[in-house]
């Protein structure tokens, strides 16, 4: 599919039929996570587990910004805010209370340490962290446990996720990695897990 650079605004006006006076900002690079690309067919581990398949690839491809002895830390593809992460243990499991002790404190310092390179390199006033365990909690990925990193700023939530279920995000995936990834502490998690 081939998308325009910029999203495209079409005034109400401009169309048949009762103008309502709303213009629409046409997204249609949604349509992929809507139809649930990149979302796994089943719960088994592998290749069609994004989190499994993440750390195979290279850095820049991947969008990690911290490889861990037994975690690591990714951008959200498909993100609530800018700088939105996620830190997930290499091991495919899906329950809190199923990870290792090792697991628990690397993700655990992986958290506190990504709240640090996010406020340094982005300034937010505060953070939204949590892990939703199962479907019904609004897990989208409910086999492989990620805990979320999302920054928040004063008045970063607009009409848009409301009457639109549109977000606006000031800045691109790549470009933030890169930013989070050079300013992360060189001491902190540096061991590839293969």
């Amino acid at each position: 599919m081939n998308l325009p650079d910029d999203p495209q605004v079409e005034p109400a006006g401009a169309f048949a039929g009762t103008p309502d006076g709303l213009d629409r900002l046409w997204t249609p690079h949604r349509m992929v996570y809507i139809g649930g690309q990149d979302k796994p067919a089943d719960d088994a581990p592998g290749d069609g587990c994004p989190f499994c398949r993440i750390p195979t690839l290279d850095d820049e491809q991947g969008l990690v910004v911290r490889r861990g002895d037994v975690a690591f830390v990714v951008m959200n593809l498909y993100p609530y805010n800018s700088g939105h992460l996620l830190v997930c243990p290499y091991r495919h499991v899906a329950d809190y209370t199923d990870l290792t002790d090792d697991e628990v404190a690397e993700v655990a310092a992986l958290t506190r340490t990504a709240m640090r390179v996010v406020r340094d390199v982005m300034a937010p006033d505060g953070f939204n962290l949590g892990m939703n365990q199962g479907q019904v909690a609004g897990a989208g990925i409910q086999a492989h446990l990620h805990q979320h990193v999302v920054p928040r700023w004063g008045g970063d939530a607009n009409f848009l996720p409301i009457v639109a279920r549109t977000r606006a995000l000031p800045a691109l995936l790549g470009d933030t990695r890169a930013a989070l990834a050079a300013a992360w502490p060189a001491t902190e998690g540096t061991t590839d897990p293969c």
